[in-house]
């Protein structure tokens, strides 16, 4: 082990190999600097308790490449650079720890051909800052690109038999009305037949992001916790309150799979054409107790475009702008429980779905033809208060086949319905109309 307390004798400490380096002090350097093999770097803190600082002056931060560790440091990279990334591509790996970290720039783990096992374990790392939209590995699919984010762990390694694992906890993005820009936490897969990534526990702090994609552009997305294709993740869990700001930016996005996703603080959308949660893969079990709201035009609470749920509790779903369904199904899902209302503030407006900006009314409860729900349950209300609105609406080939609504299906805009059930729709009929003619 070597104590460090300028930057000539950490350059030195890393041509030499030290297995520990400890940072007494805080350091400015003009390069990334690339850690060897099984190389442990942490950080001693200082007489007033705070912990050095790891600066760059205008590079990448600390590469890692093969069992290397990082703990107790604050490393301060440019927002548009990255202030630890993968240098190494060994065929194992090996395990890699990150601990007790305050990052400016990019935490990047991707894994390249030569690569095929690494161990991931994260634990109490908050990314300040950070902008992704310059990096052009991008999952592709229903019609978009997905940009990295602050936290980025990507498998492009396209063999089937690479994996990476992954344990994080205590992960937090950006800060409130600061959020980074690109997605928050990012974790893909190479793709739908490729390298893997294994999510054992995901658990989060505060989460907030923002694409700043120009209104209009339809092909690009991001999410404040995306789990995109070739992910399996065993348990997500959200602590802290996930908020996005911008156009195209959803909240939660799946596209892999989970088992349980468990939300314990406000989703929120602040953008036009966000989503609170949406679902293209498959989750087992969500539980949302706290409410999803959205406040932007075509800004939708809970959509179920490809994939499945099987069991879904939602505390209430609210919707604020022309266009903001509330919830839409357009596939397969199992028991849902609303143990609020879905309410929608808004008329027709346009919105983004599967990278087409179309025309929606702000239905609240909206199944399209292929969706189906074998059990659906509101406690409270199903509400549209925007004209020419349907408040629920079941499309040609929707099918709903156990409906429970301990409210009202409630109407409230001028020449609004409060229910519409096309010819090849079908759903039970239990519920209360209340306001609006039913044709």
């Amino acid at each position: 082990m070597v104590e460090i307390m300028n930057s000539k004798d950490l350059k030195l400490a890393i041509e030499d190999k030290v297995d520990k380096i400890v940072i007494t002090r805080s350091l400015m350097l003009d390069q990334p600097l690339v850690l060897p093999r099984h190389t442990t770097l942490s950080g001693k803190r200082q007489e007033n308790g705070a912990l050095p600082v790891l600066m760059f002056e205008n590079s990448d931060g600390i590469g890692v490449q093969n069992n290397n560790t990082i703990i107790d440091l604050v490393i301060h990279a440019g927002e548009n650079k990255r202030s630890i990334f993968n240098a190494g591509y060994d065929l194992n790996g090996g395990q890699f720890v990150f601990s007790n970290l305050t990052l400016s720039g990019q935490f990047s783990f991707i894994v390249r051909e030569e690569m095929l096992e690494a161990q991931l374990i994260l634990t109490d790392i908050h990314v300040l800052s950070a902008d992704t939209r310059g990096y052009l590995e991008q999952p592709q699919k229903y019609g978009v690109n997905v940009l990295q984010g602050a936290l980025t762990i990507y498998n492009f390694n396209p063999d089937v038999k690479s994996l990476i694992t992954v344990h994080a906890t205590g992960i937090k993005i950006g800060e409130k009305n600061n959020p980074v820009v690109g997605s928050g936490v990012f974790i893909s897969g190479f793709g739908d037949n490729g390298g893997k990534v294994h999510v054992d526990n995901l658990e989060t702090a505060a989460i907030y992001s923002t694409g700043k994609i120009p209104f209009g552009v339809a092909d690009i997305i991001t999410g404040a916790i995306f789990i995109v294709n070739g992910v399996y993740a065993k348990h997500i869990e959200n602590y802290g309150e996930v908020v996005t700001y911008g156009v195209n930016d959803m909240v939660l996005d799946a596209w892999g799979q989970v088992d349980d996703w468990i939300v314990n603080a406000p989703v929120l959308s602040y953008g036009p054409s966000g989503v609170g949660f949406v679902n293209f893969g498959k989750v087992v079990n969500f539980n949302a107790k706290a409410p999803i709201e959205t406040y932007g035009l075509g800004a939708r609470g809970y959509n179920q475009y490809d994939g499945t749920l099987e069991h879904g509790d939602f505390d209430s779903i609210r919707t604020f702008g022309d266009g903001s369904v509330g919830v839409q199904i357009s596939k397969h899902v199992g028991e849902i429980n609303i143990h609020g209302d879905i309410q929608t503030h808004g008329e027709i407006g346009n919105s983004l779905v599967k990278g087409v900006n179309v025309n929606l009314p702000a239905y609240a409860l909206s199944i399209k033809n292929g969706g189906s729900v074998d059990k659906l349950n509101v406690i409270g209300n199903v509400e549209s208060t925007g004209n020419k609105v349907i408040t629920y609406l079941v499309d040609d080939g929707g099918i709903v086949d156990d409906l429970s609504i301990g409210g009202a299906v409630i109407a409230t805009g001028k020449g609004s319905l409060p229910v519409k059930v096309n010819a090849g729709g079908k759903t039970s009929t239990n519920f209360t109309q209340s306001k609006g003619e039913n044709k």
